[in-house]
């Protein structure tokens, strides 16, 4: 029975405590919460990051990394084409990643929180490679608990490093007693003192039940809760031997330290000796990427030359002969006009042109991906508040939002709907004549005689704005909406309308060819 120690007690009270984790904790558990793939989930995923700027930086200038880069090198400029290309569980991963990085590596600087944070973002590669390869039905989950397995130890780096250090030393010193040690200094061992952490932040219980500890050679199971703790065991334990600091053993040969691993994992998770080298080469080189944006040190990490020094890298060797595209750090460095409305509209626009041209180009897009898309290049390109879809419900007789981004998009878009008969308002002139409107100036007096009343009180600071029909065989569909609470000055120039009307006309293809 282990003790009820009073250093795990003062760490739990010091932890609940602090500010910053109670929002992080929610943050993590809401995409954790994010579980299936549908159309919502894609959405709802979008909507999270696109709410967090740093995050939407951090996952776009991830997407644009070496290990990520789109045939043609075409730069990613929108998260919704990132999910689309990169797949919804890895952004996800990815994200939990950047909320667990920024979480503790900005604020509490201390080198041993740094190295576990490493640990734990190699451990997440690890998983998902290892998921990709069995196919299993659970490697979303995988990937996640893997990114957990550690968060005791980086809880307990970053609040007592001190005792940190003090339990590493002895456990290093004396490894076959390192569960008493742990016991005896802590209270419990780091994986119960992460689970406590986790049922506070209201994390699934499959997710906390993967922290559990794995002993002796792993069998294969058809069991799921059970595979995936065995896939975040093996994943930690290969993520120490990569971060390894320890300068003796990093001497002895890769395929050496792992005979371990291979004997206690291979035969639960389908690989061999052989196969662990091709993991250990994306693991590397993933890892490396993510931690470098994320802005880890990767410093400790096993060179990968040392894994495979004759690898050339297929794609790198003809990089330099590539055309150029947009560089992402450039189009986020953009200074605004007053009305919030970036300088290089013209640049956002195109590049959203061309994601969508790519997206298009795939015969799995989804129509509501590509609605996100357009959305979301014009909410992030021309500086609005708030932008929504609304399309035609032909059994409710309205006009109803059904994908909105920005600010309250959620609480707009339930209330962003109008009738189909027409009023006169703006909308209706907008869609009986499919002319696209965008005003710059919305206390003009003319403007405010056709702003329907329901507008005006779900919307009543609004200063800009833009409407554009989506009109086939003169028959109405809906159309995009999208506002700012400054007015616009500045205007729209004839380069930008025509990347505006291109980016609806794709769409329009789009909606014709269902």
């Amino acid at each position: 029975m282990q003790n009820i120690s009073p250093a795990r007690e003062q760490l739990l009270e010091l932890i609940r405590a602090d500010k910053s984790l109670p929002t992080l904790g929610i943050a993590i558990a809401k995409v954790v919460q994010i579980t299936s793939s549908g159309e919502d989930s894609v959405a709802d995923l979008a909507h999270f990051i696109l709410s967090d700027v740093a995050l939407t930086q951090k996952i776009l200038r991830l997407s644009n990394t070496i290990t990520y880069r789109t045939p043609g090198g075409v730069t990613v400029t929108t998260i919704s084409r990132a999910i689309f290309l990169l797949g919804f569980d890895t952004i996800k991963a990815n994200a939990l990643a950047s909320l667990l990085v920024e979480g503790f590596n900005d604020v509490r600087q201390a080198q041993v929180v740094r190295l576990e944070l490493v640990k734990a973002l190699c451990a997440s590669v690890c998983a998902r490679e290892i998921a990709r390869r069995c196919r299993h039905p659970n490697h979303e989950e995988a990937a996640v608990a893997a990114l957990f397995k550690n968060i005791g130890r980086v809880l307990v780096a970053s609040f007592d490093h001190h005792l940190y250090d003090k339990i590493q030393s002895l456990c290093t010193a004396h490894p076959e007693q390192s569960h008493e040690i742990c016991g005896q200094l802590l209270g419990c061992s780091f994986e119960r003192f992460g689970e406590t952490v986790l049922h506070d932040w209201k994390i699934p219980t499959s997710i906390i039940n993967a922290l559990q500890i794995t002993h002796g050679d792993q069998k294969k199971t058809s069991v799921g809760t059970e595979w995936i703790r065995q896939v975040a065991s093996f994943s930690d334990s290969l993520a120490s031997i990569l971060v390894n600091t320890d300068t003796v053993s990093a001497q002895m040969p890769i395929a050496e330290r792992c005979q371990r691993l291979v004997k206690r994992f291979g035969a639960a998770l389908d690989f061999d000796a052989e196969q662990l080298q091709v993991i250990l080469k994306s693991v590397d080189k993933e890892a490396r990427e993510l931690a470098n944006t994320l802005e880890v040190s990767m410093t400790p990490v096993l060179n990968a030359s040392a894994i495979d020094k004759g690898v050339c890298k297929g794609t790198d060797s003809f990089n330099e002969f590539m055309l150029t595209s947009f560089d992402t750090q450039q189009l986020e460095a953009s200074s605004r006009h007053a009305s919030g409305k970036p300088m290089n509209a013209r640049d956002l626009l195109l590049a959203g042109v061309q994601d969508a041209t790519q997206m298009l180009a795939s015969n799995q897009v989804k129509l509501s991906d590509l609605i996100l898309l357009v959305l979301e290049t014009l909410y992030g390109a021309m500086g609005f508040r708030f932008a929504t879809a609304c399309l035609l419900d032909v059994k409710s007789g309205k006009f109803s939002a059904r994908i909105a981004v920005g600010e309250k998009y959620a609480e707009r878009q339930s209330a962003f709907q109008f009738p189909v008969l027409n009023d006169n308002s703006i909308f209706h002139l907008a869609m009986n004549n499919n002319v696209d409107l965008m005003i710059s100036d919305a206390s003009n007096a003319k403007v405010q005689n056709l702003l329907p009343d329901w507008h005006k009180r779900l919307l009543p600071d609004t200063r800009s704005f833009i409407v554009l029909p989506l009109v086939i065989e003169g028959k109405a569909l809906g159309l995009f909406y999208a506002d700012r609470a400054c007015t616009a000055d500045e205007g729209v120039p004839p380069d930008e309308t025509a990347l505006i009307k291109t980016l609806k006309g794709q769409l329009m293809s789009a909606m014709i060819k269902r």
